[in-house]
């Protein structure tokens, strides 16, 4: 552990308790940095009915927009002046900005103005969100944007290995690896829950397809939906139900087009755990993730997954092993290799087990650590004086939300 204790502002659009992956992933590195001695200080919007919280030096609100479709989240203004004020009054050793928004930005021109190094976080792929969202025509606008905010930054931390590639062949520098980890106390296949089970109308050598995040386009939901039909055709024999844990925008869509599935809505902690380990099969659909915490999440619990060859499954899944894996945008291979963990009981009951097995050595522990040091390692890279120039006077394409 390095002995020096920083003061660490983290800048984001998001954190608990509001549910996706980014804030997940942020009160993990937070609480870890507290546990090592840090001071932290949490910059993001006010959410959604959320009551005045006395002043903190470790809580800086600010304002911001509903995301339209999206209840409950916020994208942060500008906020440039009040960070100001309040960084010259107390200044952080460090930033970490895990948005791209304007209060991101606000933050970071806020630090090229006094001098304090920034790491950021690549978390969402807006420009593959874009493209359902009808922003499709400023993509490359969007992707140019990109770009040169995290080039201005001392590192920029991506989850996996595939997003890593795929940004350095778009130009961007200083690209640091940081994965995620998963909590195999929380989600373990000892949450398995027979009354849960019963409530799916399901018995014990049923077969519950689950699948769990925010129902949303970006999240090729109509595989799942075809996957599944594709299930039942090709197991007659088998009973099958569907179960999807979460919710958004196309929720009540999904709710027509499959009339016998199970929707539970969102789910947080051991309850969470416990829809996940009273699964069988996970599928996972989705092209847009940065990585998908829900993957580990499932193989933890003891699921089989069936996911696309990138994020956090081509790290984390040995196909035919851990679980099953098809090439990206292969819809008719991600069918097939979710057929294929049905054909043999024995067989889903051993790529379970060593889902389980590998998700268990998945802590977080290490990459917290490895968090900090880069941390430290931006500090000593900085330049001693402010740069002559900076990310000012921009609008900011329109950004959707986290993943």
């Amino acid at each position: 552990m390095n002995a020096q204790p920083l003061h660490i502002a983290l800048i984001s659009e998001t954190f608990p308790p509001e549910i996706n992956g980014v804030a997940h992933t942020l009160a993990r590195l937070v609480d870890g940095l507290r546990l090592r001695g840090h001071r932290v200080q949490i910059i993001r919007p006010r959410q959604p009915g959320e009551a005045r919280p006395p002043i903190s030096d470790d809580l800086l609100l600010t304002r911001g927009w509903p995301l339209p479709g999206y209840p409950g989240l916020q994208w942060g203004q500008s906020a440039l002046h009040k960070l100001l004020r309040r960084w010259r009054r107390q200044r952080p050793d460090v930033l970490y900005i895990s948005t791209e928004g304007p209060l991101g930005l606000s933050a970071l021109r806020a630090a090229r103005r006094l001098g304090i190094p920034v790491v950021s976080g690549f978390h969402s792929n807006f420009q593959h969100y874009s493209e359902h969202y009808g922003l499709g025509l400023f993509s490359r606008l969007l992707g140019a944007y990109l770009r040169a905010f995290h080039n201005r930054c001392q590192a920029t931390l991506v989850p996996s290995c595939s997003q890593q590639m795929e940004l350095q062949r778009r130009g961007f520098e200083r690209l640091t690896l940081l994965s995620r980890g998963v909590d195999s106390l929380l989600f373990h296949p000892s949450r398995r829950c027979p009354q849960l089970r019963q409530a799916w109308d399901l018995g014990e050598q049923d077969i519950a397809v689950l699948h769990v995040g925010r129902l949303a386009a970006e999240k090729n939901l109509g595989l799942l939906a075809d996957s599944f039909h594709a299930l039942q055709l090709a197991h007659p024999t088998k009973r099958l139900r569907l179960v999807l844990v979460g919710d958004g925008p196309q929720r009540k869509a999904l709710e027509k087009q499959l009339p016998d599935a199970i929707f539970c809505g969102l789910q947080r902690g051991e309850e969470l755990a416990r829809h996940y380990a009273s699964g069988d099969l996970f599928l996972f659909p989705s092209l847009s993730e940065t990585f998908g915490n829900v993957v580990l999440e499932a193989m933890a619990a003891g699921l089989a997954v069936v996911a696309y060859d990138q994020a956090a499954a081509a790290q984390h899944i040995q196909h035919g092993h851990t679980g099953a894996l098809a090439m990206p945008g292969d819809e008719a291979a991600f069918i097939e290799a979710a057929g294929w963990l049905l054909e043999d009981r024995e067989h889903l009951r051993r790529v379970r087990l060593n889902a389980r097995q590998h998700a268990s050595r998945q802590g977080w522990t290490a990459i917290i650590e490895q968090f900090e040091s880069c941390l430290f390692q931006a500090m000593s890279s900085a330049p001693s004086t402010p740069p002559p120039h900076s990310l000012t006077h921009k609008k900011t394409p329109g950004l959707t939300p986290r993943g």
